[in-house]
């Protein structure tokens, strides 16, 4: 009788993993920076007020996206003028406010373009913990119970030019951030439970110009385990380099161009899929095996047209979902990169495309939604408008569709 015993235990430890993972959203686009619950039933009409479950007006200015663990989710949010910068939680199932934090506070912040914001950093979140970020003007710990600020950063200098947006990742020891300014760009990883520095690594990048504008990215990490071996992807203006998370060593390393890199990398198939901004290779599948300089012998494949620099992609199986800013929806081969359909939509976007069940969601930056359906062509299901527009990406729990527009934070959920 022992061994049904053990293995339903087992069973049960396994449902048990599964659903913590769709249970939760830890980071920005989720954990694996893929923006997607495939196993969601949430609403495709958002037309319907009656689909609204419930939805807030959080106060000042902030493009960060929704991070939601158990019956918690969290954003930040600044003053238009940068002078303070908050961290709000609310309760995930009826959008009560838990926690309106005033964090950090400064006097004479750098200007930030009209377009970004000064709390543009999506958090991370973990069981009892949520890791905030806002460039150089601050990084901190939160007991997410009480509120209770554990650690602080604010030592890192950065001219971020335009405001900072390069969000934080976490694994089981270290919190991962980047300062690529105009003057200065570096990688750094934080002790989770004191906030002391692990490791710092000046990127070292050759640029090939002293335009600081030109070393500018927005980027956010992703940590994999490729055969064994763990790394942290992070994106730059350039090239992509490869960290060893433990020590910062740089493993690896791909010329692309560009600068203003801001979508997340997706690992799938063997590959690491980076989108470079607006270099003329926008997307290069990437082997992760390789060391040094891998340009030349560990790209699959390359891209350059209809390729994002803002709204990132989705990835169903062997399809790659696209959102060109200027809208333009299109589906890629993910192994050969091959294009599969094109669809012109219209409209401007930043947000990211969001996956949920069968349904794929993209949102303007003027407030308007369509929804289409994860298909071998284009099949739209449906078209809603709301009255500010995105610069956030959305984030899917469980039978629930979380929102961020410019003015307001919102809970899809079908009526029961």
């Amino acid at each position: 009788m022992r061994l049904p015993i053990f293995l339903s235990f087992c069973l049960t430890l396994l449902l048990g993993n599964t659903l913590s993972a769709e249970d939760n959203w830890p980071e920005f686009r989720g954990s694996d920076g893929n923006g997607t619950n495939l196993s969601a039933e949430v609403p495709t009409d958002l037309s319907d007020s009656s689909n609204i479950a419930w939805k807030v007006e959080p106060h000042g200015k902030g493009w960060s996206s929704p991070v939601i663990w158990g019956d918690q989710l969290w954003i930040t949010t600044a003053t238009v003028d940068g002078k303070k910068q908050y961290a709000l939680c609310y309760d995930r199932n009826s959008g009560e406010t838990i926690h309106d934090l005033l964090l950090f506070e400064n006097e004479s912040p750098d200007e930030a373009h009209e377009t970004n914001s000064y709390a543009s950093c999506t958090p991370a979140i973990e069981e009892g913990r949520v890791y905030v970020h806002f460039g150089k003007y601050g990084t901190a710990c939160l007991d997410t119970k009480t509120g209770e600020k554990l650690w602080e950063r604010r030592d890192f200098e950065c001219n971020h030019h335009r405001g900072p947006a390069s969000s934080p990742v976490i694994d089981d020891k270290h919190v991962y951030v980047a300062y690529d300014g105009f003057d200065l760009q570096y990688v750094v990883a934080l002790d989770k439970k004191t906030g002391e520095t692990a490791w710092k690594v000046d990127r070292n990048i050759d640029y090939g110009t002293d335009n600081g504008d030109r070393k500018k990215a927005y980027g956010t990490a992703l940590l994999i385990n490729h055969k064994g071996r763990r790394q942290l992807i992070y994106p730059s203006a350039v090239e992509t380099q490869a960290f060893d998370p433990d020590t910062g060593k740089i493993l690896w390393t791909v010329r692309h161009g560009g600068m203003n890199a801001a979508i997340r990398p997706v690992y799938r198939h063997g590959l690491v899929y980076i989108f470079a901004g607006d270099g003329q290779d926008k997307l290069v599948a990437v082997d992760p095996s390789g060391s040094g300089d891998v340009t030349l012998t560990h790209v699959s494949w390359h891209a350059g047209k209809g390729i994002p620099l803002r709204p990132g992609p989705v990835f169903v199986d062997n399809k790659i979902f696209l959102l060109e800013d200027k809208g333009v929806v299109s589906c890629l081969d993910a192994k050969t990169g091959d294009t599969l359909w094109v669809k012109r939509i219209g409209g401007n976007y930043r947000a990211s495309l969001l996956c949920a069940g069968d349904n794929l969601y993209a949102f303007t930056d003027d407030g308007h939604a369509t929804v289409f359906k994860v298909a071998d062509d284009y099949e739209e299901v449906g078209q809603a408008d709301f009255p500010s527009g995105f610069q956030a990406s959305g984030a899917v729990v469980g039978d629930s569709l979380y929102l961020r527009s410019v003015k307001g934070l919102y809970c899809f959920r079908n009526p029961k």
